[in-house]
């Protein structure tokens, strides 16, 4: 049973909530563990096709309790996941997440909430959220995946600026330099990561995770890697009852029905 992190299905989305809101959603050791069960739960369960995360109480998270977490490195040789081979929301370590995820963040945003977001597909918060990745104030760097994606996704000078000086920045900013893709009010923000992720939910699940999979590989082997199994891949697609779905539903000008074979 999950102490800190909730799960709900409502219908092909999963939505995963952050609950240690007496705590302002710091992780400590379990609270890592149980997200990337959760993760595993989204990536087995076939009825699933996106996840949803977001948070109970005032702030999204406050980021690690590191004194708690560091502890836990040193005894699993930096593995925090719910099984040896499991599923990391951080990609960084176990297997890859095939499926995408929307995150929706409000209140302060810190640290490997920077890094959650970094490493999903969709991200939103409020007007007044914050943000910091401020590992360099602490001592120590950020090891959730910051130091591989922020400059990557936001532009080498923006990283550095909040990596290297770990100062806050606001929605606004996070938004002008491509860290979140829309700013919600709060009251919105929930239904809005809801309605995001319904809107991919209805697409060819093996479309989305086609998509998906080449766009990291490009990123991880590079374009001409990638551009080499485009085709062999779509070939793969065209025999799917997805892609006949696709087709019929165009010449029948209707919103196709995808089984996702």
């Amino acid at each position: 049973m999950s102490q800190f992190i909730k799960t709900e299905k409502q219908g092909q989305i999963l939505i995963m909530a952050f609950h240690r809101a007496e705590a302002n959603n710091a992780f400590n050791t379990q609270m890592l563990r149980e997200l990337s069960a959760a993760y595993e739960q989204m990536e087995t369960d076939n009825d699933i096709r996106v996840g949803v995360v977001w948070a109970e109480g005032k702030h999204f998270t406050l980021g690690l309790e590191l004194n708690e977490v560091a502890a836990g490195i040193e005894k699993s040789d930096g593995n925090l996941l719910s099984t040896p081979d499991g599923i990391d929301p951080w990609g960084i370590s176990g297997r890859a997440k095939t499926k995408p995820v929307v995150v929706a963040g409000h209140g302060f945003c810190l640290t490997l909430a920077i890094e959650l977001m970094l490493a999903s597909e969709i991200r939103i918060a409020t007007p007044s959220a914050k943000f910091a990745q401020m590992e360099v104030q602490r001592g120590v760097f950020p090891f959730g995946g910051a130091t591989l994606r922020f400059h990557e996704q936001c532009g080498w000078g923006n990283a550095m600026k909040y990596m290297l000086t770990g100062d806050m920045f606001t929605a606004a900013e996070a938004l002008r330099i491509g860290l979140i893709q829309e700013v919600v009010e709060l009251p919105k923000l929930r239904e809005r990561a809801l309605e995001l992720a319904q809107k991919i939910a209805d697409q060819s699940p093996l479309a989305v995770r086609a998509t998906l999979a080449s766009a990291h590989l490009s990123l991880k082997e590079g374009r001409i890697a990638a551009a080499k199994k485009l085709f062999p891949e779509l070939q793969k697609i065209l025999k799917s009852e997805d892609a006949a779905e696709g087709i019929r539903s165009f010449q029948e000008k209707r919103k196709a029905n995808f089984p996702g074979r």
